[in-house]
Formats: C-alpha cells, sequence, structure tokens
C-alpha cells in the first residue's frame, strides 16, 4: 500500500497567509490606538488577539506536514516533510527505511487535534527497540486503517516467522 496526504493539506498555507494578514492587522490596529488620544491605556485585551493568533500559528506549524507511506516490496518507507515551503525544498525532514522484519510493534495515538504514529523497530547498533515517531494528523480514515491493517500483517508475518 502507498499514499500520501497532498489532498489533504492543501489548505494549510492558506491558513498560514490568513494567521500571518490577521496577525499585522491587529499590530497596525494596536499602534493607532496607541497613538489616538481619546484612548490613553491598551490593556491585555488589545494583544489577545496576537497571542491566540501566534498559538494557532505554532499548532499549524507543528502539525502542518506531510506524510509518505508505502510498504509494498520488501521495506517499510514512511516520510515526515515541511509542508509550507515543501515545493522548493525539503525541510523538516523525518524519514525511515526499513526491512519488513525489522517491525517490532508500533501504536497509532490519536487525539481529537493531534495524531501520531510510534514505529519501533530492531536495531543493531543500538540495545533494545529504535523508536520513530511521525505525525499523521492530516491523514483522512480510510488511509489511517488502510495503515494499520498493514502495518498489522506485517506484525502477523513477522511473528510467523520467528
Amino acid at each position: 500500500m502507498r499514499f500520501k496526504n497532498t489532498s489533504e493539506t492543501k489548505l494549510v498555507p492558506s491558513i498560514y497567509m490568513i494567521i500571518v494578514a490577521a496577525f499585522v492587522t491587529n499590530i497596525f490596529v494596536n499602534l493607532e490606538l496607541m497613538a489616538s488620544d481619546n484612548e490613553s491605556t491598551i490593556t491585555f485585551s488589545h494583544f489577545l488577539p496576537n497571542i491566540l493568533l501566534i498559538i494557532f500559528g505554532i499548532y499549524f506549524h507543528r502539525i502542518g506536514q506531510l506524510f509518505d507511506f508505502d510498504s509494498d516490496g520488501e521495506t517499510l518507507n514512511f516520510k515526515n516533510n515541511g509542508l509550507f515551503f515543501s515545493k522548493f525544498m525539503e525541510y523538516r525532514v523525518k524519514r525511515a527505511e526499513f526491512p519488513k522484519g525489522k517491525l517490532i510493534d508500533f501504536k497509532v495515538i490519536d487525539l481529537f487535534f493531534y495524531a501520531t504514529l510510534r514505529i519501533y523497530i530492531r536495531s543493531r547498533r543500538k540495545k533494545g527497540p529504535r523508536k520513530y515517531t511521525f505525525n499523521i494528523t492530516f491523514l483522512n480514515k480510510k488511509k489511517k486503517r488502510g495503515m494499520i491493517e498493514s502495518l498489522r500483517k506485517v506484525l502477523e508475518k513477522n511473528k510467523v516467522e520467528s
């Protein structure tokens, strides 16, 4: 099974731009309020929208990642890549490529607003299992189920062979 989450992530760059535009607009509004004679004090409530926009910006930057999965052939391939500049360069790249026989376990942590995939593999260099974590927030349910089913088949095959 092979898939990407490009269709689900097309909206994220637009959300980035809206957050930046709202942030800059609110800064100019606050500067105008500080320069006017009508209101002498600027309160915390004037800066609250910018604080919320910064939090949303950090959240979308954290979850805005492309995810590639490939279980065809003899290897499993996982890859996360940053989303905003992904057409020009690869950044925030996290990848794992290993034979299917090395897979020990996997875990999908699916919160309402954030989802991750943890992969545990056997490693010759490191004692104990090696852990990789991938962001799968923007995978739709059908693709998540397909990936989980594919990984379960690999685990069952590994247990039979062991």
